[in-house]
C-alpha cells in the first residue's frame, strides 16, 4: 500500500489517556495488631479482579480501628497505634502499592508528628509507592474525636490523570474545604469517610452538592456494616451519579478524566452554568467579613493556589 492510500484509510477511536480507572474499596474497618497483612491480601485480591485500576482508595482510619474496644477506651487507643510518617508501618504501604503498581490511598491513619501533636492523616502512595501527599484532616467531628485539626488544604497533582484533592469524612460538610481544593486545581476529590452515624444520607447530598458547585469529581469513600454505613458514592463534575455502593463490602469502579472536567467548566454545567468564569477581571472586590478577606475577581479562577 503506497503513502497515498494509507493516508485515506479509517483509523481506530483515540485513546483517552488522561482517564484513569479508580476503585473505590468500601471495606470494614481492619482491628488486630497486623493490620497491614489484611490489607496487603485485599489489595492484592483487588487489583488481580480489576486489573484495569490505576488508583485504589479505602475508607478514613481503615489501617487504625479500634472499633473492637469499648467506647470509652477507643481514644487512647487511637493514639497508642498513631506513627510517624517516616516509620516502617508507613513504608510498607508504600511497598504494597508498588508490588502492585498502582497509586494507593490506604485510607488515613493516627500519625504523631515530630513535635508529638496527633492528626488523623490521609496518605496518597505513587505507583512506585513514593508518599506523594500527606493530609492532615481540618475538621475532625469533635466532641467526638480527639485528633488535632489540620491547617493545610492538599492536592495531588499525578503525571498523565489530572490532580486529586485529599479530604476526610466531616470536611465535606464545610463548603470552603472542596472550593478551595478545586480552586487549587483538584480535578477530583478523594473524600474519604467513616460514617457510623445516621447522617449518611445527608452526605449523599453533599457530595452531589460538592461536586456541582466545583465543577470536580466527588469520591465518596465510606467504611462498610455493621460498623460503618457504607453506600459509597461517586459524582460527576456536572452531579451526575456515577456509582453508590449498598451497605456491605463492595468495590465501585469510576473512570476519572480531567479533560471532562475542562469541559464542564468550558461549556458549563447543563451546557448553563460556568462558576468559574463568573467575574470579569475588573469587577470588583467582594468583601468577605466572615474570613476578614474578600473575594478578589482576580483570584478566583481555578489553579491559582498551585504554585
Amino acid at each position: 500500500m503506497d503513502d497515498a492510500a494509507a493516508s485515506t484509510q479509517p483509523k481506530g477511536p483515540a485513546v483517552d489517556t488522561s482517564e484513569m480507572a479508580i476503585g473505590l474499596a468500601q471495606r470494614e474497618p481492619l482491628t488486630g495488631p497486623d493490620p497491614l497483612a489484611s490489607f496487603r491480601a485485599d489489595v492484592a485480591a483487588t487489583s488481580a479482579r480489576f486489573p484495569e485500576l490505576g488508583m485504589i482508595v479505602y475508607p478514613e482510619l481503615h489501617l487504625h480501628s479500634v472499633d473492637d474496644l469499648p467506647a470509652d477506651d477507643r481514644a487512647d487507643a487511637l493514639r497508642q497505634k498513631a506513627v510517624a510518617l517516616h516509620s516502617e508501618f508507613v513504608a510498607e504501604i508504600g511497598r504494597i502499592a508498588a508490588e502492585h503498581s498502582v497509586w494507593l490511598c490506604p485510607g488515613s491513619i493516627g500519625e504523631i508528628s515530630d513535635d508529638g501533636s496527633f492528626y488523623n492523616t490521609q496518605l496518597l502512595f505513587s505507583l512506585t509507592g513514593e508518599l506523594v501527599s500527606s493530609y492532615r484532616k481540618m475538621f475532625p467531628w469533635r466532641p467526638f474525636e480527639p485528633h488535632r485539626p489540620g491547617t493545610e488544604f492538599v492536592v495531588a497533582p499525578t503525571p498523565d490523570h489530572g490532580s486529586f484533592g485529599l479530604s476526610i469524612c466531616y470536611d465535606a460538610w464545610f463548603p470552603e474545604h472542596s472550593r478551595h481544593l478545586a480552586w487549587m486545581g483538584a480535578d477530583a476529590i478523594l473524600n474519604i469517610v467513616k460514617t457510623t452515624s445516621q447522617d449518611r444520607e445527608q452526605e449523599l447530598v453533599l457530595a452531589r452538592a460538592n461536586a456541582i458547585v466545583n465543577q470536580v469529581y466527588m469520591l465518596s469513600v465510606n467504611c462498610a456494616g455493621p460498623v460503618g454505613r457504607g453506600r459509597s458514592i461517586a459524582v460527576d463534575p456536572e452531579g451526575f451519579v456515577l456509582g453508590e455502593a449498598g451497605l456491605g463490602e463492595d468495590t465501585l469502579i469510576v473512570r476519572v478524566d480531567p479533560d471532562r472536567v475542562a469541559h464542564v467548566r468550558e461549556v458549563g454545567t447543563a451546557g448553563t452554568n460556568r462558576m468559574w468564569s463568573q467575574f470579569n477581571t475588573d469587577d470588583d472586590p467582594i468583601p468577605l467579613p466572615l474570613y476578614g478577606g474578600s473575594l478578589d475577581p482576580k483570584r478566583w479562577s481555578p489553579g491559582h493556589g498551585i504554585p
